[in-house]
């Protein structure tokens, strides 16, 4: 795992605007030369990617600013209002969509030009597929919420780019016009349940949710290992604000210790947790022999610094 790096993130999520800009022109010329509802669904939720874009950059840069007076943990969770507000646009992209499929329901119509409405259509689907790959990636690699939300929609939309090019060529091979607006229809439910997904990662992240399983085992197993001099720790608590982990628990020490050998051993111990957390913001709370230790044990053969 390595360190998050603001400076990529916030250069992923300027160039991701006039990206989303570039294929929102595409899908909506592949939309003006058809006719087709469904492609126009697809437009349409390009439409969001563009302001999902511009948001995640404001919030991507409001995040990445330094711990201050009034906010003294930093400013990461700025992220998951972006990416709730990009759950929520999803969710508004989902209803237009219905809204313009209906009426074309009640009187269906063959499309224009469609060989080359496809292809357009089908060049701005490779593109976001490579984006959204780039940002799923790199979120995860830096921990950006934003990032993440971002690649997982886009993802969607290829998902629903590619529904559309398989449907409009069903509709090509059957005369049978009703199937482009029921397509989008289906499409429509497809970004809905998107959106939620988005929606509930992020909400996840502003109730302060623990980190993954494996990697609280991680962090464990890096207390474990160099812990040794103390008799144990108990309370650990691990909580994740967009690409910042924060980890405290208590350490029981022998009465006797001196301050300095503690904190030696504190040392050690966020020295190795960091080597598995990257930039973990560490809080080690040492108690004096008496207090239960309990939770995590320590191996009693590690050396001392």
């Amino acid at each position: 795992m390595t360190a998050p790096d603001n400076r990529t993130v916030l250069k992923l999520a300027l160039w991701g605007m006039p990206l989303s800009i570039g294929v929102m022109g595409l899908k909506m010329l592949a939309w003006w030369v058809t006719g087709s509802v469904a492609l126009l669904s697809d437009g349409l939720e390009s439409i969001v990617n563009v302001i999902a874009a511009v948001i995640a950059y404001v919030m991507i840069g409001y995040a990445a600013k330094p711990a201050d007076a009034t906010h003294p943990f930093g400013h990461h969770k700025a992220e998951y209002f972006s990416a709730v507000m990009e759950g929520v646009l999803i969710v508004v992209a989902a209803l237009l969509i219905i809204w313009e499929a209906v009426p074309e329901m009640m009187a269906p119509s063959m499309l224009d030009a469609p060989a080359l409405g496809l292809a357009i259509n089908f060049g701005a689907g490779v593109i976001n597929a490579a984006w959204a790959y780039l940002l799923i990636r790199a979120g995860r690699r830096h921990r950006s919420p934003a990032l993440s939300a971002d690649g997982h929609h886009i993802l969607s939309d290829v998902v629903t780019s590619a529904g559309v090019l398989v449907g409009l060529l069903l509709v090509l091979a059957t005369g049978y016009a009703i199937l482009d607006p029921l397509l989008a229809v289906v499409v429509a439910g497809n970004i809905l349940w998107q959106g939620w997904k988005v929606i509930s990662r992020s909400i996840d992240g502003l109730m302060d949710r623990a980190v993954p399983a494996e990697e609280e085992e991680a962090i464990k197993q890096a207390i474990a290992d160099n812990a040794g001099g103390s008799l144990g720790v108990h309370d650990l608590k691990t909580r994740q604000a967009g690409p910042a982990t924060f980890v405290d628990f208590h350490m029981v020490v022998p009465e006797a210790m001196p301050v300095g050998e503690a904190h030696d051993i504190c040392d050690r111990i966020e020295d190795a947790i960091r080597a598995v957390q990257p930039g973990a913001r560490i809080a080690i709370h040492v108690e004096p022999e008496g207090e239960k230790a309990h939770g995590v044990r320590v191996k009693t053969t590690a050396s001392r610094a």
